[in-house]
């Protein structure tokens, strides 16, 4: 299983052309200037206003995709190398003034919409006031340029535009950035879940695989019949975790309180314990009868393991399980501190029930009791 890059993905090839084309469409907004300078008589105008028209517009296609990549990429946009691709396009308008005359006050459109894009608000907001007060300033100052009430609106209703455009763009990128965040915490998640699974299904087994296998060896000359019986139990344990370590890692591993009671049965036998188990469960729903057969699987498991006990006893109930020795109990501060019992705790968050870790009745021993709550929220147990 592989986890996620941290960084953003590339965008997809559709998403990225059409990040070309909302830049490139409103290069339409040029054909003023363009035309203007295609009709000039002199050919250095010509060839002047159009070089710096082309020049202008594969600019500011080019500075609009820096900048959505910028913001894709949660890198914020460099104010110093934003002012000085916004002064380039200013620049590329102004050098074709001799080619467009007056029409190359359209080019202002795309520098207020560039600033928007790029710059800080403030700053933005200023070259938008600028882009806009310069027609009827000119109009003013050089003869025979005329007041282009148009271009105003236009520069105005450009910056609102992108302005929305750029708040889109940001709110994609951080979409894309929760959705990252969410797909590497399921890889997270699923990767404990495995972990705990695995913990919980070979400390079980190991642990009873290696009580088998003192008892075997100490029954070798004592009991030789009995201890072939002991190395049989031993060879269909190690067949029954090699089939749940498969099942685990293939999702399709099931535990029920049942086959849990009978291998308890099983392990505290061959550790010398004296089980008192339950006969018959009552009828669960499959997510609780789950439940309660990781419970068994882990006081069992603890008391063969950890306790030193002489006695085991589980009780079950349709609202609760129980299990309970007469071992050393819990260590203090420690008590419900091992994967096993993390595992279970988790496991049991999941139906609001409630994990009890605490010394037997009587003060002597291991308590570790799993209860769920009634339709009212309260204890059945």
């Amino acid at each position: 299983m592989t986890s996620t890059p941290d960084r953003v993905r590339p965008v997809n090839r559709h998403w990225r052309f059409t990040g070309w084309l909302l830049a490139a469409v409103w290069l339409f907004f040029l054909n003023i200037p363009f035309v203007t300078a295609l009709h000039q008589p002199e050919l250095w105008r010509r060839v002047l206003g159009l070089a710096s028209v082309i020049a202008f517009g594969v600019a500011y296609v080019l500075i609009f995709e820096w900048g959505r990549a910028c913001r894709q990429q949660h890198r914020p946009v460099p104010p110093g190398r934003a002012r000085l691709l916004i002064a380039l396009l200013l620049a590329l308008g102004l050098v074709g003034i001799p080619g467009t005359g007056g029409d190359w006050l359209a080019t202002l459109v795309f520098v207020a919409a560039a600033a928007v894009f790029l710059l800080p608000p403030v700053e933005s907001l200023v070259v938008v006031a600028l882009a806009a007060a310069t027609p009827p300033v000119t109009s003013r100052l050089v003869p025979g340029w005329e007041a282009e009430s148009t271009v105003v609106f236009a520069v105005l209703l450009a910056s609102f535009a992108m302005f929305g455009v750029s708040r889109l763009a940001q709110r994609n990128a951080e979409l894309q950035a929760a959705q990252q965040e969410i797909r590497r915490l399921a890889v997270a998640e699923e990767r404990a879940r495995t972990a705990r699974d695995l913990h919980d299904i070979l400390g079980h087994s190991l642990t009873v695989v290696a009580v088998k296998a003192e008892l075997a060896g100490r029954l070798l000359e004592l009991d030789p019949a009995r201890a072939a019986t002991e190395i049989a139990d031993l060879e269909r344990l190690a067949r029954e975790a090699l089939a749940d370590v498969r099942g685990t890692v293939g999702a399709y591993r099931g535990v029920d309180l049942a086959s849990e009671l009978a291998g308890a049965r099983s392990a505290l036998a061959a550790a010398g314990i004296v089980a008192e188990l339950p006969e018959t469960v009552p009828e669960l729903p499959t997510d609780r009868d789950e439940l309660f057969g990781w419970t068994v699987r882990e006081g069992v498991t603890n008391a063969v393991r950890h306790s030193g006990a002489r006695r085991c006893v589980i009780r079950v109930d349709p609202a609760a399980v129980e299990v309970r020795d007469d071992g050393r109990g819990p260590a203090g501060e420690s008590a419900g501190a091992g994967h096993g019992l993390v595992g279970l705790r988790e496991r049991a968050a999941r139906l609001d029930a409630t994990v009890t870790v605490a010394r037997a009745p009587g003060g002597r021993g291991f308590l570790l009791r799993v209860a769920v709550p009634d339709t009212n929220g309260r204890d059945r147990g």
